[in-house]
This record gives structure tokens, sequence and C-alpha cells, in this order.
């Protein structure tokens, strides 16, 4: 490898979670250089996306929009302040941020693994990469010796789970298992190359498994970004990691908090979620009681007919699906005690470059199994398998190729393609060979994937521009709102999950405001008044983990058997239940141990009502993230497209329209019962939107108001002057 490009630093303690620099490369001019982290950033930026936006803020061009290929267009990685502790569960977070391929606007997405971690440990916090390379290169930060290198490259392999393995093999000292274990790799593959779907891949070594496993920056086509600056990799080889290295202000009172909440996961997670044996697979049995599982392109909401023991993606099928459960070996960050990071190991490959292949598959997750199985009407965990590992070595998020695919199988089966539009594939729900190959042509930039690749926005616009489908069907059963492709829930019956997605800063992902389960399953947001402070509360208290490197499940997925005797004052939201408040007091104590601030569970929400509030504006100055890319949500997140959909549900809308529209069914025909449903659930939605602005302190046209920029006190000259037009 050729050295373009090399810094030597000094090497420094972490004080008080902070290493108090950040990294910034540009790959056009091979500089390398190191910036200071002050006070200010810290105070109102936290860390994590907060660090992120505000290196993007000042990086990219302010005088008009940056577009995704830009070579001013950057990539920010960072982790937080309570990053990389080994003894608080789900502290091994890290955001990555860009200008997104498929919504224009910026794109955050969580991931977990060790890079987040062993960058703030080798002298980061944060990491801005800007530019492009000529030829393909690799970023070296070796935090052993304090050097940065970019390394031009040649004969890597393009798949990612190879080149993972290489590339830890290579930038360890040696081959020890121990050594390995030091190294974290970022990478994609081809897929990212040929696509506006591309996702990232952080690395973490298990040494019982030896082999380095991976987690997912998926959505918004991050991974796109990376290869387009020619990135093959990101490698860091971190300093020894103990209990002490994050040199929190008070150790004991850190430990001590984490020490109750791991003790808590332990005695409880086995009778709840299971997530240390199954993870988020025991989500999709759930959803499909509730009639909440996406199937077939999100028409319905359960198989109508596979019920209780002969449901394929029950808890029981994933325990035998997961091969590595149970042991506490599988935790994507040192200590976590969630651990709910599994593997199946020993696949044997179905289809394209590695058929008969035994391949170890990480997941596959809940999103994956939904995504790329019930949408698309494939009730086989062997064919979901096979996506996950063809997904994750070609760096395509799997959220977006289910419900892309899902979505040109209903397309198929309408008569809008053909055969011959789609070069012989026979794209009907179920045919998952189909689905594979469609994804080989991805990765390969071949065939119809070409087109499907570029997201459902651009195939909306290219199935009725060129093979004449009717432009309204297309919105309506095209699940991406902003651009991004509908993660994993049925939101017709949950209009508190409909504003989730819908008022959402990057697209609808539900990782901002998960608010079905609250809604439809809990069943604790009764109210439309519920329901708008949950739009208002949840985004922000969702925002705090992104900004600490933190993973929310802790948090969300193992409850307390006394929540609900907990007080829940002095927060605001009507039900305790929804806030888990325990967990929220713990967080201000660990946030208060590790960096000296004193702080409050409303401490936390300013923290993140700041920089939520940061990241629309930088959404304005994109020349979006107003009320209007916020509206025209694709119907089906609302209501019944189609006539089956009505009548699988009939005595459901029938009474609806009874009880809450105030007409009589009887005698209509199921058409005017659409219309009728229909507008009733546009006008709630445009309700929520304006009470959720309001509780925001967002004018009408869903700008945050100079008064509350000013209360946030990130009332800057350049803000002020990119909100002032939208008062």
């Amino acid at each position: 490898m050729a050295t373009l490009s090399e810094l030597s630093y000094k090497l420094k303690p972490i004080e008080k979670g902070y290493a108090n620099r950040t990294l910034y490369i540009n790959l056009t001019s091979n500089e390398i250089k190191i910036n200071p982290v002050t006070d200010e950033m810290k105070e109102k930026f936290v860390g994590g996306k907060g660090f992120d936006l505000w290196l993007m803020w000042n990086s990219l061009p302010k005088d008009h929009p940056t577009k995704w290929d830009d070579p001013e267009n950057v990539i920010c990685i960072a982790s937080g302040p309570l990053g990389g502790s080994t003894y608080y569960p789900g502290s091994g977070k890290s955001i990555v941020t860009t200008i997104s391929p498929l919504t224009g606007i910026v794109i955050d997405s969580n991931v977990g693994g060790y890079f987040g971690p062993y960058a703030k440990f080798s002298g980061f916090d944060a990491i801005e990469i800007q530019g492009k390379a000529e030829k393909d290169v690799v970023i070296f930060i070796n935090g052993d010796e304090g050097v940065v290198r970019v390394e031009e490259v040649e004969d890597l392999p393009d798949e990612s789970h190879l080149l993972t393995q290489q590339l830890t093999e290579k930038y360890a000292v040696n081959s020890s298992h121990m050594e390995k274990h030091r190294v974290s790799v970022v990478s994609t593959g081809n897929g990212a190359k040929h696509t506006k779907w591309g996702c990232l891949n952080f690395s973490w070594y298990n040494k019982k498994r030896q082999w380095a496993s991976c987690k997912q920056a998926g959505r918004g086509g991050i991974g796109t970004v990376f290869r387009d600056k020619h990135l093959k990799a990101l490698v860091c080889r971190s300093p020894k990691v103990d209990s002490k290295i994050n040199n929190p202000s008070h150790l004991d009172i850190a430990k001590n908090v984490g020490k109750k909440h791991n003790l808590e996961i332990i005695k409880n997670d086995p009778k709840q979620n299971e997530m240390r044996i199954v993870g988020t697979g025991h989500l999709p049995e759930i959803m499909n009681d509730f009639d909440l599982l996406p199937t077939e392109n999100f028409r319905y909401g359960a198989h109508k007919d596979l019920k209780g023991e002969q449901f394929p993606y029950t808890r029981d099928v994933m325990r035998s699906v997961y091969t590595d459960t149970g042991k506490g070996t599988d935790g994507c960050w040192i200590g976590c005690t969630i651990a709910c990071s599994h593997i199946s190991k020993d696949h044997k490959v179905l289809s394209g470059p590695f058929k008969n292949q035994e391949v170890h598959v990480d997941g596959p997750e809940y999103e994956t199994i939904a995504g790329c199985g019930s949408n698309w009407g494939v009730w086989d965990p062997k064919w979901v398998l096979e996506a996950n590992f063809y997904c994750d070595t070609y760096g395509l998020d799997t959220i977006s190729v289910g419900t892309g695919i899902a979505f040109v199988m209903e397309c198929y089966e309408a008569g809008i393609l053909t055969k011959e539009i789609t070069g012989g594939l026979e794209l009907n729900f179920g045919n998952a060979e189909a689905a594979l190959d469609l994804i080989h042509q991805m990765a390969q930039g071949e065939g119809f994937g070409v087109i499907v690749g570029q997201g459902i926005a651009e195939m909306k616009k290219t199935f009725a521009e060129k093979y004449g489908g009717d432009p309204q069907f297309l919105q309506d059963i095209g699940m991406e709102h902003k651009g991004l492709e509908f993660s994993e829930y049925v939101t017709k019956e949950s209009l508190a999950q409909q504003g989730g997605y819908g008022l959402t800063l990057k697209g609808p992902q539900h990782d901002e405001a998960w608010l079905i389960f609250e809604d439809s399953v809990r069943g604790n947001l009764p109210t439309f008044e519920d329901k708008a402070e949950a739009l208002a509360w949840f985004p922000f208290w969702r925002t705090w983990f992104g900004l600490n490197g933190l993973c929310k499940l802790p948090w969300n997925d193992v409850v307390p058997p006394d929540n609900n005797d907990n007080p829940q004052k002095p927060l605001t939201l009507p039900n305790a239940r929804a806030k888990i408040p325990k967990h929220v007091n713990w967080y201000a104590e660990y946030f208060s141990g590790v960096t000296g601030r004193k702080s409050t569970p409303n401490d936390l929400i300013k923290m993140s009502e700041r920089v939520y509030n940061f990241q629309r504006i930088l959404n304005v100055r994109q020349g979006k993230g107003l009320r209007e890319s916020d509206s025209n949500l694709p119907y089906r997140a609302m209501g019944p497209v189609t006539r089956e959909e009505y009548e699988s549900r009939r005595e459901r809308y029938d009474k609806q329209i009874k009880e809450e529209i105030g007409e009589d069914p009887i005698g209509k025909t199921t058409e005017e019962k659409m219309r009728m449903l229909r507008k009733y659930r546009e006008d709630n939605y445009a309700r929520l939107q304006d009470a959720a602005y309001e509780r925001r302190g967002w004018s009408k046209l869903g700008c945050p108001t100079i008064a509350k920029i000013k209360e946030l006190n990130i009332d800057y000259s350049d803000v002020i002057a990119t909100v002032t037009p939208y008062q």
C-alpha cells in the first residue's frame, strides 16, 4: 500500500468522557488535520450526533445546498462522552452523518461495533471526511502509536465480509485473538457503489467466534457516499481498553448506576423479551399478533393463515436460527449485558457468487425479517438469512432493500411491470429466488437492478413515465417519504406512528419516535393529545442516546416490574410507563458521573431539544425540512389503498366510519367508504402536524421559531438568517 499522507500526534488521556479533539481528513488534497473540541461544543452539542451536525454546519457550503456526490459533502462519525464505558449496558454506539443520496438532507445512522469507542480512545471525539480520492484508499488510525495514514490500495476484495476479515488480520499487531480484538473496520461493498442504498459495516472481533462480526449504519445511503469518495475502508487500532479509560469525573457514581442497570437486565430479560437469547428476533411474532407486521408491501399486518405455531418467525423458531445465544458473548460492545447481536453460523448459501459455501450471518434482526421476509410474502427463515448475508456483504441496507423490492413486487402483480421490463424476473410476492437475483444485479450494477437501486422515489417517476403506471397509485403504495424507504411497521391504525414517521428529521425511520409499541401494543397513547405530546417528548429523549454513544435497547426493552409505581414528575408526558422513569433517572446519574455536569432528566431533554432543532435548521438550509417535507405521506401509511385492503379489515373500518366520522356505512360501496376514511385520516394527520409543531415551538410552516432558537442558545447569525424567511 502506498502512503498518500501521514500525520503523527501525541496521545492524550480521555478527560471526563472526552478526547477533546476531532480529526479532519480531505481525500482530495490528502490533508490530515486535528482540531480542538471547545467547551462551547461540549456544552451545546454534547457529542455524537451533536458534534457531527456542528462539523457539517461549518464545513458544508452555506450559500447553496450540498448534493450528496459533491466533494464538499462530508461523512462524520462520532461516539459521545458516555460511549466506550465498559460498565454500563449499551455504551458502544456511534453516529454517522452525511447528506443522503436518497433525501438530499442530513441522514444520521446509529450503529454498534467497536469503531466509535476505539476512535475516541485513539484520540478523537469525531472524525470528519471530506473530498474525493482519485483511487481507492484506506484510512488507518493507529491509536497505539498516534499515527493517521491515508493509504492507496489495490487488490482488496469488494465483498465486505471478506474485506473485514482481511483488514482485521492486516492491521492487528500479530495474529493473536487479543490483538485482532483491538482492530475495528468500517467498510461497504459493490452494492453501495451501484445503488443509493449503500450501508456501512462496523466490525468487532469476537474472540470466542474467532470472527469479525458487523453492525450496520444502514439508512439513507451512507455507504453510497463512502464509495463515491473512493473510500475502501476505515480502520482503527485501539489502545488497550479498561474500565477507567473513559476517565469519568466520578467513576464510583458511574459504576454504581451501571451495576444497578446491569443487574436489572440480567434478572428481568429472561422473563420479558429475551434479548440475550433472540434479540430483536422476538418482535415478528408480537407484530404479527397485533396486525402490525408488514406483509406484501404493507398491504396487511399479518399473514391471514399463519398463526401460532404455524408462524415461521416465532421466538422459538428464532432460537433455532441463532446459533450463539444466551452465553453473554453476543454484545456489540464490551460489557453490554443486553447482548442482543446474534449470529447464524454456517448458513449454506443458496444463490449468487458464494453458492454452496457456508458463511456466518450477523442476524437477522427484526427489520430484516420483516423487510425481506413477510413484506415480500416470504415465510422461510433460510431466505431471510440469504438476503441478510448478501445485503451485508454487498453493503446494502436491508430496510430499503426489503421495502423497495416489496414495492416492485406489488407493481409487478398490478401489471405495471412485466417480465420484459424486469429482464425475465418473475417478481411476484413470495418469489425469494427472484428477489435475490435482483439483489445480485444491484451489486453488479446490471439489469433491472440498476433501476430498483435508485430507490422508491425514483422508481415512482420511472414506472409512471416509462411504463404507464398511474402516478397516484404509485404514490399511494410506494412506501417512502422524503425519499427514504419506510422501516418495517404497519401504521394504518397508529396515528402516533404516522407522525413518528412523517415528522422525522431524516425520513421514516423508527429510531426517532418508535411509538408503534406505545400506541398499538401497550395502549399508552389513547388520546389525540397523548399522541401529540409523545411526538414532542420522544424524539428529544431518543436523540439524547445519539449524543452520548448509547444504545436505546437497555432503556426500552427491559422494563422494571415496578415501572408504573415510579413518579413521573418533573417530566410531562401523561403516562409514566411510556418513559420508564427509573431508567431516565439512571441515565441522568450516569451522565453526571462521567462528565461532571450535574444533570437532571429535564436537562437531558434540553440537550437533545437543542440538537434536534439544529438538525431541522440544517435541513432548511438544504432547501427542505419544512411542513411540505413532512406532508404527503404515502396513503398506505394511513389507510387502505385497495379494495382488498379495506375488505380485509372491513368490520374495523366500518365501525370507525360509524363511530368516529359519524356516517352510517350501510348501503355505501367499498369505494365510497374508502374515500370517506381517507379524508378523515388525512385531516387527522394535518391536525397532528399542527399540534406537534406547536409543542415543539415551531411555526405553522414547521420551522423552529426565533424565540425557540434563542431559548436554546443557538441564535448564531447564520442560524437566524436561515430561519427568518419561515417565521
